[in-house]
């Protein structure tokens, strides 16, 4: 079932606005919520071309089970980069400015740095270089086929830490938090068994994995988190039958929140691919997303 998401709010009344969201947070049938900052705080002016633009996205993560030390965890998802000219290198620098800015505790990047050629290559490194904190890596399809070797070694000579079907513990805020990384599932990559292998079993468990239906394969009702791309939000949204197609192709879950065999899911809408490319963009902007986890009996502590 996807979550229903609240509605998009100016830059002005962000923190208001977030600040209410927590209290319906909680509340007994509180629910994940969606709040956006604005169309794009860093366009100060219109100087900037369209195809630079992004949305910065804040959402609420309600999670049963993870760590009380973790409530109030940050995380910056970015996915589908698309280097090349799928995507503008200003864009592209910018978001990383944003997540820099933003200080989370944790970025995600979750697949397709590349398209279809491997011209653009060296310039993955160059463009997504920079970003500050524990960075976490995982494939998308369009890397495999291009050269999955070349982006992992290239990324880990960043020090960020990529993961194909492993997973990672790394202390944050003095507990454990457990990051597995699936890898690639439309090119048959994945291999859910051997990502949670030997993981533990309890506590802040988060998933990264480039396609969203990966989410079927997870534990059931284990208090997991997926974070995905791959679809670039619908990519062309036309009511009813962006839907359809989706849904034909395997892909139900095309943006925003679900639950899913009692995990939660969320779909980024991706930054590449649109807007002033050679790939048509409608109703799907790209996207810098930030997270807040929240523990609801942390939230309760002390409450009358």
């Amino acid at each position: 079932m996807r979550l229903r998401l609240a509605r998009r709010r100016h830059a002005a009344g962000a923190s208001a606005s977030l600040a209410q969201a927590e209290v319906l947070e909680l509340e007994p049938h509180g629910r994940n919520e969606l709040l956006a900052r604005g169309p794009d705080p860093f366009r100060p002016d219109r100087r900037l071309r369209w195809r630079d633009h992004f949305v910065l996205t804040e959402h609420l993560l309600q999670l049963n089970g993870i760590c009380p030390e973790h409530d109030g965890l940050r995380i910056a998802q970015l996915s589908d980069v698309h280097v090349g000219q799928a995507t503008s290198d200003v864009r592209i620098r910018r978001a990383v400015a944003a997540v820099n800015a933003a200080a989370p505790d944790l970025v995600f990047l979750t697949g397709d740095y590349v398209t279809h050629s491997p011209k653009p290559l060296p310039r993955v490194r160059e463009l997504l270089k920079g970003l500050e904190g524990r960075v976490f890596v995982v494939m998308g399809n369009h890397d495999h086929w291009v050269d999955v070797r070349y982006l992992r070694a290239g990324f880990e000579d960043l020090g960020y830490t990529v993961l194909q079907n492993e997973h990672r513990v790394v202390h944050v805020k003095g507990a454990p938090v457990t990051v597995l990384g699936i890898d690639d599932g439309l090119t048959r990559k994945d291999d859910v068994e051997a990502t949670f292998r030997g993981a533990p079993t309890s506590g802040t468990r988060l998933v990264l994995a480039h396609t969203p239906p990966t989410v079927e394969k997870l534990p059931s009702h284990a208090g997991l988190v997926q974070f995905s791309g791959h679809t670039h939000g619908g990519q062309f949204i036309v009511r009813g039958l962006t839907e359809a197609l989706f849904r034909r192709a395997g892909q139900p879950y095309i943006r925003g929140h679900y639950r899913v065999n009692g995990n939660h899911l969320y779909v980024n809408q991706g930054l590449g691919f649109g807007f002033g490319g050679p790939y048509l963009r409608r109703g799907s902007t790209p996207e810098v997303a930030f997270f807040t986890l929240r523990n609801p009996a942390a939230a309760h502590v002390g409450a009358p």
